[in-house]
């Protein structure tokens, strides 16, 4: 390979960065929804409400926010590398302080910088993998990448079950940090340096004036909304899942309720799926597509039969994650300017979902599993329906333009 070529799939350096980056996104999702199943347990071993236990979820989201918007503007500056390797100690280190504390306020502090700590991978790693290989054989280090990213939030969240049905959640946090740490030495010898990273002279007004500019496009922020609906669905519905299945009406043990997020198994297949489709079908007949399969899935969830459930889980991940595949796409391809501004609202509009959606126990706490069953169905049909029509005024208005002209 030539000095000056980027990295294609016949090089050895091609698949050390997608192992290396699909390892790291594993972990990173492994970690952000490893407290997923023990929201019951936290109840009750901390004396704490629901809404004060979902926090564990919710604080993290938080700080990862913050970190994106931070690490994204700072790796623009002085590199991508030292920031994704960064990023997987500093989420695993948590991981061993977390069952050291008495109080549950430190537990949600701790998992706020965690989330701060953890944004470094995923604020660097897409701009990391456009730099670094080439367009060609770009989409499939990013498949990987995005299919880690299912492959690690479905790992995390058994895992940690699991071991707390078995032995004790501290466990699985411990097991969580040595993973994070073997994860680290492997992304140190894998991982090239940068060759062609160039440091952005632009100012952060500048940059942030290019964020300013998609939030003036309706069509743009309507996408972005979408982000933030979907996102609130999915995650609601899970993070209350275990508090529903371990109710009278059910009784599972909380290993049974981990192997329920074995279902992400057909989001890992959900993404390849969809990009297929939007080739022959279009992106926004397959989105609206997606989004029926998910309100499907959502609806069979209200079963008092648990293979009812289930299934309807495994229908919630295909339909969630084809649309927000085809969403993120359709983010890059609406924007004329600003591409990099664009993608990064759209991440930021996504975990705004996950905080809202872990954020539900008010809905939960005075309706109990179906206000939230009925919100996330609703919400998503409610809003594709406007998403439709702004985006037709849109380009009504675009279309009389280029008339008028």
């Amino acid at each position: 390979m030539k000095e000056d070529n980027k990295y294609g799939v016949k090089d050895i350096y091609f698949w050390r960065i997608s192992f290396a980056l699909a390892l790291g996104s594993f972990f990173i999702f492994a970690s952000l929804y490893a407290v997923q199943p023990l929201s019951s347990v936290f109840v009750r071993e901390f004396q704490v409400s629901v809404s004060q236990s979902t926090l564990t979820i919710s604080m993290n989201i938080v700080g990862l926010i913050i970190g994106l918007i931070i690490f994204g503007f700072i790796s623009d500056r002085i590199g991508r590398t030292i920031f994704i390797k960064l990023s997987l100690i500093g989420a695993a280190i948590p991981f061993l302080l977390i069952p050291m504390v008495d109080h549950f306020i430190l537990i949600i502090m701790l998992r706020f910088v965690q989330g701060l700590l953890l944004a470094g991978l995923p604020a660097a790693a897409l701009a990391y993998i456009s730099e670094e290989i080439d367009q060609r054989s770009a989409s499939i280090a990013t498949a990987l990448y995005i299919s880690s990213n299912a492959l690690g939030g479905m790992v995390g969240r058994v895992l940690t079950g699991s071991l707390a049905a078995e032995f004790s959640w501290e466990i699985g946090f411990y097991v969580l940090a040595g993973l994070g740490v073997i994860i680290f030495i492997i992304m140190t010898l894998l991982l090239p340096r940068s060759k062609f990273f160039q440091s952005s002279k632009v100012s952060i007004g500048k940059d942030l004036q290019g964020m300013a500019y998609h939030l003036k496009d309706p069509s743009m922020i309507v996408v972005f909304g979408l982000g933030v609906i979907l996102q609130y669905a999915f995650t609601s519905i899970w993070t209350f899942l275990p508090f529903h299945l371990e109710s009278d009406g059910f009784s599972m043990s909380l290993q049974g309720i981990s192997n329920t997020f074995y279902a992400y198994g057909l989001g890992i297949i959900g993404a390849p799926i969809a990009g297929w489709l939007a080739s022959r079908l279009g992106i926004s007949n397959v989105q609206v597509g997606g989004i029926v399969v998910l309100c499907l899935g959502i609806a069979l969830t209200f079963s008092s039969s648990v293979s009812i459930i289930v299934i309807g889980l495994c229908v919630i991940c295909l339909g969630f994650f084809t649309t927000h595949s085809l969403t993120a796409a359709s983010v890059t391809e609406r924007a004329t300017h600003h591409k990099g501004s664009a993608s990064s609202l759209y991440l930021v509009s996504y975990y705004i979902g996950v905080t809202l959606g872990s954020s539900a126990g008010p809905v939960w706490n005075i309706f109990g599993w179906g206000g939230i069953v009925t919100t996330a169905l609703l919400l998503p049909l409610i809003y594709i329906i406007v998403k439709q029509y702004v985006q037709f005024r849109v380009d009504q208005k675009r279309e009389n333009k280029k008339t008028a002209i």
